[in-house]
């Protein structure tokens, strides 16, 4: 199963690169595929790319549900133990 998951982006950086954060996690993703995206706004990320730029409510709505599914749960900590 793919996934994409929403991120906020807080930080640009050089070579169409942004730092993200989801739910507290720092990630370094690609902005190649969405070149608009800027400081602050949402994307979905999927295999270290940013794929689509989304508004916050779906972000949020996303999120959730990936928590209902303890989806979010798993991956969080699959990230602290470097798998």
């Amino acid at each position: 199963m793919c996934l994409a998951i929403p991120a906020k982006i807080t930080t640009l950086e050089a070579n169409s690169m942004a730092e993200v954060d989801i739910l507290g996690v720092s990630r370094h993703v690609s902005l190649d595929l969405v070149p608009e995206a800027k400081v602050g706004d949402f994307v979905l990320v999927h295999a270290g790319f940013a794929i689509q730029v989304v508004d916050e409510e779906y972000a949020e709505e996303t999120l959730q549900i990936l928590k209902d599914i303890n989806l979010v749960d798993m991956e969080a900590e699959l990230a602290g133990t470097g798998e």
